[in-house]
């Protein structure tokens, strides 16, 4: 079968994907708390006292900032998606296979970034 995936990683690599990927989720689910932290506590930085000039500008940027607050979010909720994705593979030992080509992704880029799917020939390839 010209399909045929020839290689995986062996189960010391993948403990070792595996950790990584954990501790990833980790800082990636503490950052996501504090966006929504932040975005929960906007609302409660009032300017109720402060001159109507100011209040229309503060209000706008509030509004720009639950925007952003919100954008970061949503990237954050994906990334931790890809990498629960990723410990899927690892226990399926399907992880750092380029779902393109077929062969192993390169550990150097699974390191920094390690819910990786395709490897460097197959995005250039769609480039």
């Amino acid at each position: 079968m010209e399909n045929e995936i020839k290689d995986k990683y062996n189960d010391a690599d993948l403990k070792e994907f595996k950790t990584l990927i954990l501790e990833k989720i980790e800082t990636a689910t503490a950052q996501l708390h504090l966006i929504e932290s932040s975005f929960r506590n906007d609302s409660d930085n009032g300017t109720e006292d402060t001159a109507p000039t100011f209040k229309a500008f503060d209000e706008g940027s509030e509004v720009m900032s639950k925007e952003t607050s919100s954008q970061l979010a949503i990237r954050q909720e994906k990334f931790i998606r890809d990498l629960n994705n990723a410990l899927i593979r690892i226990e399926n030992k399907t992880y750092g296979i380029c779902r393109v080509t077929k062969k192993l992704i390169n550990k150097e880029r699974l390191k920094l970034v390690p819910h990786a799917t395709l490897s460097i020939e197959a995005k250039n390839m769609q480039k």
